[in-house]
């Protein structure tokens, strides 16, 4: 264990790190600027400076140059498909436990659910390529369960991000898992006070120091009651460096700084069109503005005439052309371009679904990473309990998205063919009454009773509303069944109806 210092040390020594950190530090930086936006973006100074240019001019030009944040809308189209259904949880032993129930309606002791906390741990994740979870319970000295309930003590969880986790090292154990045995991070900061903590297997250090003089304030050090460091690594992606994950906005960053550079030079571009520049000798007093007066000198010579240096603005609609080919590739990388498109595209839908299928094998993987990360959370938070955590977490693995308007287009393509099977009718009637009231295709239901086909002994089908019109049918010899003296291979049911070649049930779904 390398990192852990003596509280006798140089103050220095706190702020230590390791070559990981150091080397990812200004990229992660740069992957927190990209989605913050605002002023954070503009202090990154992320514009390419001019020749000659003044710090004034590009200051001024940095701030009258707008951001067209991809980052965050990449982030948030994922985080949209991944927390739509909220994970399934079992609990086992620990179902009934109170302080559980507090847990999950205030994860971080600051008002947030567990799914809005773990929402934020998906975002900062897909930011930086992974994201810390540190799991604590206070130590009040408490000796029995009894004495932690009356004073309100429970675990809580942190979300860190690795801008401010300084130092950290593994161990092997045994078993031959990988283990963190030592964790380092920046707990508060303060305007010039800053609080590190240092959890080791056996104690917790902290310090508090004033950065500007460089002078410890206070240190502190207590026992770990769990025996290990209580951390969890969520991912995004895995990589092959341990502990450090692959952004998913890495390449979009690029391209979104790219488009920002290129936006500057569109209003360049047109601040120069409108206003040209005047190229005259320092005696002449130019006028400024529209029907301006240039005075010249009686004694000036006439070689030194004041002139326009003017430009034609054609390079503006090829600027327009590679921001618009930039965001193109932005969709690519991300496989949204079907759900950030802000306008119709001509895509066919071979092309669509292929899209839908590699966006939701890349969001299943993101739900595997974060359902692992919370499992490994009740692990932890069992043993603050004293109990072993026999539960299950289950993250939705697939992710259905649909296309509403080609579907019911669909349906009205196949009504308007008037189908001689009453089967094949029956079934496009359905399709369309369900979206017509709305209802869920799968439980289709009407004050509490869920309409389905039935069929009749001559192979006639028809929607079934009501209880009573059930009643009625049987009564008359209808049944779930299609029964006729047809072949069995003839036989078409609702999942069989195709229009060009398309069902006409179903939904574009990316997993099909």
């Amino acid at each position: 264990m390398t990192i852990i210092r003596s509280l006798n040390q140089d103050i220095d020594s706190v702020g230590s790190t390791n070559q990981l950190y150091i080397d990812y530090k200004r990229r992660w930086r740069f992957y927190l600027e990209a989605y913050l936006g605002g002023s954070e973006w503009q202090d990154g100074s992320h514009l390419t400076r001019y020749q000659l240019e003044t710090d004034a001019e590009y200051r001024a030009r940095i701030k009258e140059t707008p951001l067209d944040n991809h980052t965050r809308s990449v982030v948030s189209v994922y985080n949209s498909f991944l927390f739509r259904q909220k994970p399934e949880r079992e609990f086992g032993t620990l179902e009934g436990n109170q302080e559980l129930e507090d847990f999950l309606k205030d994860a971080d002791l600051e008002g947030r659910s567990l799914d809005a906390f773990m929402k934020e741990v998906a975002t900062w994740a897909n930011v930086f390529g992974h994201s810390f979870i540190l799991l604590t319970k206070p130590n009040i000295g408490a000796v029995t369960r009894a004495d932690e309930v009356v004073n309100s003590i429970r675990p809580y969880v942190s979300v860190l991000t690795p801008l401010v986790v300084l130092d950290w090292s593994y161990e092997r154990l045994p078993s031959g898992r990988y283990a963190i045995d030592a964790f380092k991070y920046i707990e508060d900061f303060n305007d010039e006070i800053r609080t590190v903590k240092l959890w080791t297997n056996d104690i917790i250090y902290t310090w508090t120091h004033d950065t500007r003089s460089g002078k410890e304030i206070a240190s502190m050090e207590e026992p770990n009651q769990l025996g290990y460091v209580p951390v969890i690594t969520a991912y995004a992606n895995r990589s092959i460096v341990r502990g450090i994950g692959v952004s998913n906005v890495a390449d979009i960053a690029d391209m979104q700084k790219f488009i920002y550079n290129c936006t500057s030079e569109i209003a360049q571009s047109i601040r120069l069109d409108s206003h040209p520049s005047m190229v005259t000798t320092p005696d002449v007093n130019i006028g400024t503005g529209a029907g301006a007066l240039i005075h010249m000198p009686e004694t000036l010579d006439a070689g030194l005439k004041p002139y326009l240096l003017e430009t034609s603005g054609a390079n503006i609609d090829a600027i327009y052309r590679g921001i618009q080919q930039s965001i193109d590739a932005i969709d690519k990388m991300a496989n949204t371009g079907a759900v950030r498109a802000t306008e119709s595209r001509s895509l066919s839908g071979v092309a669509m679904e292929t899209e839908f299928s590699l966006l939701e094998a890349k969001l299943s993987e993101m739900a595997d990473n974060f359902e692992l990360a919370e499992e490994q959370m009740w692990r932890i938070w069992a043993d603050y309990q004293g109990t072993t955590w026999t539960g299950s977490i289950e993250y939705p693995d697939s992710f259905n998205i649909r296309d509403t308007e080609k579907e019911i287009r669909q349906l009205q393509i196949a009504a308007s063919t008037d189908p001689v099977d009453s089967q094949v009718k029956a079934a496009i009637d359905m399709r369309i009454w369900q979206w017509l009231d709305l209802d869920d295709v799968e439980s289709d239901m009407i004050n509490g009773y869920s309409a389905h086909i039935m069929y009749s002994p001559d192979g006639q089908a028809a929607i079934v509303r009501t209880e009573a019109e059930h009643t009625s049918l049987v009564s008359q010899g209808w049944t779930h069944d299609y029964e006729c003296d047809c072949a069995k291979s003839d036989m078409k049911t609702e999942s069989d109806v195709y229009v060009n070649g398309q069902p006409i049930n179903g939904d574009t779904n990316a997993s099909s």
